[in-house]
């Protein structure tokens, strides 16, 4: 099992920045991709962006040029700079790891943080 652990999010202003964090309670190997999903009332889970052990990012064309994903290869923390935030970059953010386990790909999530890009 793997928990992961979220930090960084809250309250910004439109235009403002915020950097989230997710990381496993423990050391862990094997992990490939990392990334960041979001979902926002009454919508469903979306992709914001992802990135491989080998550094291949990938963005939702929303955030593209305003977001950033990185990773810590050492201790598998993902972060997430995001920049001149919007209202509709409101949502709950949760982190995901996928590892592979007995020749099988595992999905594990965090609990999510809340966004609010707000006024």
């Amino acid at each position: 099992q793997v928990q992961l652990v979220e930090s960084g999010g809250g309250l910004v202003q439109p235009g403002g920045s915020l950097r989230l964090s997710c990381k496993p309670s423990r050391s862990v190997f094997g992990i490939d991709t990392m990334g960041w999903y979001r979902q926002a009332p009454g919508q469903a889970l979306a992709l914001v962006a992802t990135i491989t052990h080998d550094g291949t990012t990938n963005y939702a064309d929303s955030v593209k040029g305003r977001f950033t994903i990185s990773r810590d290869i050492a201790d598998n923390t993902a972060y997430l700079q995001m920049s001149s935030l919007k209202s509709e970059d409101s949502a709950v953010y949760m982190c995901k790891a996928e590892r592979w386990e007995n020749f099988s790909r595992k999905d594990y999530w965090g609990k999510g943080l809340l966004v609010t890009v707000s006024a």
